[in-house]
């Protein structure tokens, strides 16, 4: 074996380690994912604890409660091995440090669970505490999918990671929606928080899913019935509508419990099944690498293969001659194929950051276009004694009737704000 392909070799088997490591770090992300999940269900099901003021849900809290410390103690014992392998740990510093944070902030989780259970705290300051721990835990599969060697695995992660950052946006929305509920009303800063909840739930599902597998995709639409959502639509516009909830608004509670419950424990199912796809990839990835270092014809033809176009450029510039001038040396690189390549590879970059900044500025303004049409709703729903709903469905009429765009309408309504808004000297609306 010549000295280069014990080089390939020894870069071969670094590759693997690294694998390997990675493959440990993916096992942490399934670990977390439990976690989470358990405990974005033992936050809702507090929450209609502490609104009731103890009343509902305290045999089911503790069932919560049980299934979290069974994950906890799953994700504790993958952790404590974390940095403890032989050789270099199986993590990065920065990874270890997260670990080290989500450790410390486990520690004040028996304390939380006694305070909610004397009722010696707020449902949105039980929602806080519980919201920094899964923040922390969240990080964890962030810093995994960033410092993933692999793109493929990558690309995996970062899936992965928005399909449970969403789910947990989904998990604030649940817990937030189960205290107005189970108390009767929703101030403005609670429907508020809803809307946004809503919002940037849907920005991370649409991330997830532009990334992910094509079996994923199909996934996701089987788990999402429509009957269901629009059963959860339904309780949102009661929420986040200025009209009072019923009178016997805190049934509601449960129902919308149960509901956006089945919407996160199907996310679940999908999120679960992303993981394993993961595992299976990070396998492939390893096995293919330790194949390779038993083919020597393939060590071979990667190491002719390696400096197919830079070195060979600057051979054929002299063109076997020594007694060419620097200048005109410098001259054939400028035209060379070399030369041309770094150009067109510059014109795609400038392109692909157009098409970012495009991109952005399309983002942009369908938010302004957005908040024209929210503004005009709210006009419409003030002015004519309308729901949300039905604001809604008059706008989208004007603008199909009109042949134009909503935002289009929107503005023409605002337009119209002085002359729809009563008038303050005579009391008489326009």
């Amino acid at each position: 074996m010549t000295p280069a392909e014990r080089l390939l070799l020894a870069a071969k088997r670094c590759e693997i380690d690294d694998l390997e490591h990675l493959t440990a770090a993916c096992d942490i992300v399934g670990d977390v994912s439990r976690f989470i999940h358990a405990l974005q269900k033992e936050r809702g099901a507090s929450n209609v604890y502490l609104a009731s003021g103890g009343q509902r849900f305290t045999e089911r809290r503790q069932e919560r409660i049980d299934e979290c410390q069974a994950t906890e103690r799953a994700l504790r014992t993958r952790l404590e091995a974390l940095g403890e392998t032989a050789g270099r740990p199986a993590a990065t510093a920065r990874l270890l440090k997260r670990v080290a944070f989500v450790w410390h902030a486990l520690e004040g989780l028996d304390a939380l669970r006694d305070d909610i259970a004397a009722l010696g705290t707020s449902p949105d300051a039980a929602t806080q505490s519980y919201n920094q721990l899964i923040s922390a835990l969240l990080s964890v599969v962030f810093e995994v999918a960033d410092t993933a060697g692999d793109p493929d695995i990558t690309l995996a992660l970062v899936a992965i990671f928005h399909l449970m950052q969403g789910k947990e946006l989904a998990g604030q929305e649940r817990a937030c929606g189960a205290a107005g509920f189970t108390s009767g009303t929703f101030d403005d800063a609670h429907r508020q928080l809803l809307l946004h909840l809503i919002d940037a739930q849907q920005r991370c599902f649409d991330t997830c899913l532009e990334f992910t597998s094509e079996a994923v995709r199909q996934l996701w639409q089987q788990e999402m019935p429509s009957r269901t959502l629009a059963g959860i639509q339904q309780l949102r516009e009661m929420a986040c509508g200025d009209v009072a909830l019923p009178e016997n608004a805190s049934t509601l509670g449960e129902t919308w419990y149960e509901l956006t419950t089945w919407r996160i424990d199907a996310m679940q199912r999908v999120e679960t099944f992303m993981i394993g796809e993961l595992t299976s990839l990070c396998l492939t990835r390893t096995l293919d690498a330790r194949r390779s270092l038993t083919q020597r014809e393939e060590l071979t033809r990667q190491l002719n293969d390696a400096l197919p176009g830079v070195c060979q450029q600057l051979v054929e510039l002299l063109d076997g001659s020594a007694s060419q001038e620097l200048g005109e040396v410098t001259a054939r690189v400028v035209g060379s194929s070399l030369n041309r390549s770094l150009v067109e590879l510059m014109r795609a970059q400038a392109g692909r950051l157009q098409a970012l900044s495009d991109e952005l500025e399309d983002t942009r303004r369908a938010l302004r276009e957005r908040k024209l049409i929210e503004r005009a709703k709210g006009l419409i729903m003030s002015h004519q004694k309308m729901s949300e709903e039905q604001a809604y469905a008059f706008l989208r009429k004007m603008a199909m009737d009109q042949s134009k765009s909503m935002a289009e309408i929107a503005q023409t309504v605002l337009g119209l704000a002085d002359i729809l808004q009563p008038t303050a000297e005579t009391g008489i609306e326009s």
